[in-house]
Parts: C-alpha cells; sequence; structure tokens
C-alpha cells in the first residue's frame, strides 16, 4: 500500500514535470515561431518591394533607350525635311524623357550613384545636346553645320553607347530581381517550416488551454453577472438624470417664454406710452408753428417719421417675443402672417395651406415657435427659392410641415452648436409630440412636426376643418390668395 501510494505520487509528479516541460516547450516554439514570422514577413515585403522597385528601373531605363530613340528619329526627320510635326514629336519626345528620367531617379535610389548609371546620364545628356544644337543650327539656316553633324558618326556612336549603357544596367536590374526571387523563395521555406513547428507547439497547447477555458468560464459567468447589475443601475441613474435634464429644459423653455410675455407687456405698456405721447407732442407743435417756419416744420416731420419707424420697431419686437395675433387672431391667422412678413423680408416666396386646427394655447404656440425657427433657419443657411408650410388636422393629432428646395444638409452630421434644431426638437417632444428631419446635400430640407391633441376629433369635424384651409401664396411683394388642394 505504502508502495503504491509513492508510486502514484511519483507519477502525479512525473505528469506535472511533463506538463510543465511542454508547457515551457510550446512557449519556446511560439516565440521562436513569432520572431521567424515576423523576420520572414518584413523580409519578404522588403524583398517584394526592391523587386517592384527593381522592375520599375527596369521599366525606366527601356522607356529611356526607346523614348530618345524615337526624338533622334523625329530630329532627323525635321533636319532632313523642314516639317514642323516632325518637330512636335521631337518635343513631346523630350518631354516624355524628362518624365522618365525623374521617375527614374526617383525609383534607382539604390543604383543611382553607381558608374553604370552615372555613364547612362551623362550619355543621355551628351545625346541630347547633340540633336539640340542640330535643331537650334537647322531653325538658324547654317546647313553646312547640319550636314556635318547629321553625315559623322558622332550621333551614332553617342547612341550606340546610350543604348550599350541601357542594356547593361537592363542586364544588372535583371540580375538584381533573379537575386532577389532566390531569396524570397528561401524565405518561403523558412516560413513553411516555422508554420509546421507553430503548429505541433499549437497542438500542444491546446490541451492545456481546453482546461483553462473551463476554468475561466465559471469566472466570466460570475463577471457577467456583476457588470449586469451594475449596467442595471447606471441605465437607471442615466433614465433619471435624463428625466431631470428634460424637466430642466422645460421649465427653462416655460420661463423664457413668460420673461419674453413680460417683456412684451412692458414695452407695450411704457415704451408705446411713451412713443405715443411724443407723437402727440409733435402733433401740437406742428399745429402752433408759424406759417414762415418751414424749416421747423420739416424737422417735424422728420422727427414723426422717426417715431412712426420707433412704433414700428416696437410692434415688431413685441410680435418676435410674444406674437399677440396668436391669442388674438388664433394660429392660421399668426402663421400668415408670419408667412407674409417673411417674405417681405426675404423675397422668398412662401405657400401656406392651413387648415384650423383645435389645440390648447401651449401646443398652438408650439407649432408658432417651430414654423419661426424653421423659417429663421431658411433664411440663414437655406439659400432656398420657395417655401412651403402645411398644417392639418388628424383625429388623434395635428401635423405641420415645413419644406423648401434648398440646399440641404446631412441631418446625421449636425455639429453639437445646432441649438435651433435642437431646441425645436426638445420643444416639440415636450409636448409630447415628435420630429422629424428629412433633408440632403441638394434636395432640400422637410421638417414635420406631430402634436398630439387632448381629445379626439370625429371625421366630420376633420371635413370641415378641411373645406375651411387657407391656402395663400406670399412673393415678397404681394398676397396673392390661390385655390386648390394642398401643395404637393
Amino acid at each position: 500500500m505504502f508502495q503504491t501510494e509513492l508510486d502514484s505520487i511519483a507519477r502525479k509528479r512525473h505528469s506535472i514535470g511533463v506538463l510543465r516541460l511542454a508547457l515551457l516547450i510550446a512557449a519556446i516554439c511560439a516565440l521562436t515561431l513569432v520572431l521567424i514570422n515576423e523576420g520572414t514577413h518584413r523580409r519578404t515585403i522588403d524583398l517584394m518591394d526592391g523587386i517592384e522597385q527593381t522592375h520599375r528601373v527596369r521599366m525606366d531605363i527601356d522607356g529611356l533607350v526607346r523614348t530618345l530613340t524615337e526624338a533622334e528619329s523625329n530630329q532627323r526627320g525635321y533636319i532632313m525635311t523642314g516639317d514642323r510635326r516632325y518637330l512636335e514629336l521631337y518635343e513631346r519626345a523630350l518631354r516624355d524623357l524628362e518624365a522618365q528620367r525623374k521617375s527614374l531617379e526617383a525609383n534607382s535610389l539604390a543604383i543611382s550613384q553607381s558608374d553604370a548609371m552615372v555613364n547612362f546620364r551623362n550619355f543621355m545628356v551628351q545625346k541630347l545636346a547633340e540633336m539640340a544644337l542640330t535643331i537650334r543650327m537647322r531653325e538658324n539656316d547654317r546647313p553646312e553645320v547640319v550636314n556635318f553633324v547629321v553625315n559623322s558618326d558622332v550621333g551614332m556612336e553617342q547612341m550606340a553607347a546610350f543604348h550599350a549603357q541601357g542594356t547593361a544596367l537592363l542586364a544588372r536590374t535583371d540580375a538584381q530581381i533573379g537575386n532577389r526571387r532566390v531569396e524570397l523563395q528561401h524565405l518561403l521555406n523558412v516560413s513553411r517550416f516555422g508554420v509546421a513547428t507553430g503548429l505541433m507547439a499549437a497542438l500542444l497547447a491546446f490541451f492545456l488551454y481546453v482546461n483553462q477555458i473551463r476554468r475561466s468560464q465559471l469566472e466570466s459567468e460570475k463577471q457577467k453577472s456583476s457588470l449586469e447589475a451594475d449596467r442595471d443601475a447606471l441605465e437607471s441613474q442615466v433614465r433619471e438624470r435624463t428625466a431631470r435634464l428634460t424637466q430642466l429644459a422645460t421649465h427653462l423653455q416655460q420661463a423664457v417664454e413668460e420673461e419674453r410675455a413680460h417683456l412684451a407687456r412692458e414695452l407695450h405698456d411704457e415704451l408705446g406710452a411713451l412713443l405715443t405721447a411724443a407723437k402727440l407732442d409733435v402733433a401740437r407743435l406742428k399745429s402752433r408753428l408759424p406759417p414762415d417756419a418751414a424749416d421747423l416744420g420739416e424737422r417735424l416731420k422728420h422727427l414723426n417719421e422717426t417715431l412712426n419707424q420707433g412704433i414700428a420697431l416696437k410692434r415688431r419686437i413685441i410680435e418676435d417675443l410674444r406674437p399677440s395675433s396668436l391669442s388674438n387672431l388664433g394660429l392660421v391667422a399668426s402663421l400668415e402672417i408670419l408667412a407674409r412678413e417673411f417674405a417681405d423680408r426675404s423675397n422668398i416666396p412662401v405657400e401656406t395651406a392651413l387648415e384650423p386646427v383645435d389645440l390648447d394655447s401651449a401646443s398652438e404656440l408650439t407649432i408658432y415657435r417651430m414654423v419661426q425657427e424653421a423659417l429663421t433657419n431658411i433664411g440663414k443657411y437655406a439659400q432656398a427659392k420657395h417655401i412651403r408650410i402645411i398644417l392639418k388636422n388628424y383625429v388623434y393629432h395635428a401635423e405641420v410641415m415645413i419644406a423648401d428646395d434648398g440646399r440641404g444638409f446631412d441631418p446625421g452630421t449636425l455639429p453639437a452648436s445646432s441649438h435651433g434644431l435642437e431646441g425645436m426638437r426638445h420643444r416639440v417632444e415636450a409636448a409630447g409630440g415628435r420630429l422629424d428631419i428629412n433633408s440632403g446635400a441638394g434636395r432640400g430640407t422637410r421638417i414635420t412636426g406631430t402634436i398630439p391633441r387632448r381629445h379626439a376629433r370625429v371625421q366630420s369635424e376633420l371635413a370641415i376643418a378641411t373645406g375651411a384651409m387657407s391656402v395663400n401664396s406670399y412673393t415678397g411683394d404681394a398676397t396673392t390668395p390661390t385655390s386648390g388642394g394642398v401643395p404637393d
């Protein structure tokens, strides 16, 4: 029994030792494989880049030889015939030579300083100089020099030397390509051996990995449960804080409207009374002027016009702060006034098709502010030529749409500073509605707001509202009522 226990302990120790040894071998093989593969990969990339670069050098050298031959042929054609078409082809070949020369210098960094490359460039420069001299002598009408150059063997010898040097460079590039291909094949063989070794190490590590996975799964499930609990707590906090921020934004919006209403009343009561009193004083002074005080009369007339402008400015500011037409005339009339005034200011035609809606005052103010903000944005950014405003009734909600044919935008890439649209969206959502923005570059913009009703309307009332729809067109200089259905 004691011996059996000793044997069991020995086997366990042996197993542990074998496992540790296998793990050590697998780690060494994996590290060696990584190092071999990384080095092989980098060297392979270098060789492939070198082969590709050498191919480009070979193509550039071959192109230079062919292009210089073509240039010489066109040069001789021009010298012999005087036809300027040959000269145009010669000049085009020179431009091609310059481009190929720059490409060769960029691609042949390894051999650019070699004697063969220097001689190749020198032969090319000498040949170009000889051809340029002959062309210049031909254009200067010096046939004796031209005949000497043409009939001599100078040009042929230079071209032969250039061809020979080009052939030597091509042979050198072919040799470089061959050597790199041999080295690349050697690297591929090394990589194959490394992969086979790594596969064996991976099989050994696989069994160890399976056991570790079993233990890690239990730990992962515990962590997952903990993360889900933390996530639920965070989501609860986010919902709570989002609700608070929404309430705060709604409160601030209501406070702004109340402050606007208070400021509008103050301007109407205080400033309106002052301006009216000033107009009355001007009228009294004007009635008491002597007949010969023409200059004072003109000054009082100018003062009266200035007071009228001040009263108009006061009225416009009050309407922007809190539209009195909304409470006095209703939503439809207020939107028509808003559209007409915008058309007068911007000279952009505005079409309206407005059904009478039955909403509470807060919802009507929401629709009015939405249209007002949309028109402001169109005037600033859209570059539109035509605008449509449509207000329609439904059983459970009312819908307002503002559409333009301007340059449009991408709603998904709005900057963080675009508070106008965000404020519009919040105002509509605070009223329980939904704001939809449909736009795209070059295809205009359509903004649709859906405002729910407190009480549903029956179909007969909707039919009456549709029959009472107000359809108008404002062009900026006149108001032209139209008839018909809602614009498309």
